[in-house]
């Protein structure tokens, strides 16, 4: 009954949804056209390079949030930090695939009870499309739940709540179970549903689909959650030219460059930036061949440079929790 019930207002507020010149930075408290961004770190957990990568872009650089992917090996170490660290912004990375050749984990869910999630191996599908097409609504339900209850037994209570490789906006009745969620446990989880100017440019979205987007950011802000205006997810698309690869001081050049050129694209409003910053060592490469591709992630938000222009832009980084707490502040 209760998610009829969820879906008949989703449905009600979908209707109702309107485009709007005021941007949730300024429903929360910012001034008129201010930008604010959050530089956000995923795959916290993955591996010793991504926890050592998400720890030094935090502390050392620019980097505001991060999200831990909680099926993977190295969480326990990652959470271990975070405990003596609790002023560092951590939310669920929530993961449902394993998309390595030989580096791999499994749900955390009873396998009995989420069948559609696993190959035969019995670990997590390599795809997205293999997702969509294997598992139920309910299954990914009882998949982000298990994660999150882990994470509570942990004592890692996350900020907010994001999905890797955005397998959770691959199919309507996975986001619904994906904003169920958060509306229920009352945790923000990231939609952009704002203006959407780097969406569109990104996924060249009907404007049906943007509309959507927009009229589930309404549910989750009259939810007492805060809601992004937009998100920008092109960083991991960034070709590095074979030229500069193993270059560490070309390729914070590239990167920081990149990355100065995509701030000053920003429009008001509350963005959340997508990195994927590694402190890659000689083992990262039989994991994954993106080494130089996060590895300059970091490079580039502990580059000085960066720091710079964002201070030269104006723009004002901020966290889930701050985001949170003036959410909450409104009545």
């Amino acid at each position: 009954m209760r998610i009829i019930f969820f879906l008949s207002i989703f449905l009600i507020e979908l209707c109702r949804a309107q485009i709007t010149d005021t941007t949730f930075a300024e429903k929360l408290g910012y001034p008129g056209g201010s930008k604010v961004l959050i530089l956000h770190v995923d795959d916290a957990g993955m591996s010793y390079d991504s926890n050592e990568g998400a720890i030094e872009a935090i502390t050392k650089g620019a980097a505001t949030s991060c999200s831990v992917m909680m099926p993977c090996p190295w969480v326990p170490g990652f959470v271990r930090y975070l405990k003596q660290h609790p002023e560092i912004d951590a939310g669920l990375h929530l993961t449902l695939t394993s998309e390595w050749q030989d580096y791999r984990w499994a749900p955390l869910a009873c396998k009995e009870s989420v069948p559609g999630l696993t190959d035969k191996e019995g670990d997590l599908w390599p795809s997205v499309e293999d997702v969509v097409k294997h598992a139920s609504a309910d299954e990914v339900e009882t998949e982000i739940l298990a994660q999150l209850q882990r994470a509570n037994n942990m004592g890692f209570l996350p900020t907010h709540l994001d999905s890797h490789m955005g397998t959770l906006f691959a199919s309507p009745d996975f986001l619904q179970r994906y904003i169920k969620v958060g509306i229920e446990k009352h945790i923000p989880v990231m939609l952009p549903g704002g203006q959407d100017v780097l969406i569109r440019q990104q996924t060249h979205a009907p404007d049906a689909m943007i509309k959507q987007m927009q009229g589930i950011g309404k549910i989750l802000w009259a939810a007492g959650l805060p809601v992004l205006d937009d998100l920008h997810n092109f960083s991991y698309d960034w070709k590095i030219p074979d030229t500069i690869a193993n270059d560490d001081k070309k390729l914070q050049a590239f990167k920081t460059a990149k990355y100065i050129e995509a701030i000053k694209l920003l429009l008001p409003g509350i963005t959340m930036m997508i990195m994927h910053c590694t402190k890659t060592t000689e083992v990262f490469p039989y994991i994954s061949s993106s080494g130089a591709v996060r590895k300059g992630d970091l490079l580039a938000m502990t580059d000085p440079a960066f720091k710079a222009a964002l201070k030269k832009e104006g723009i004002i980084v901020t966290t889930w929790r701050e985001l949170t707490q003036r959410r909450n502040n409104i009545h």
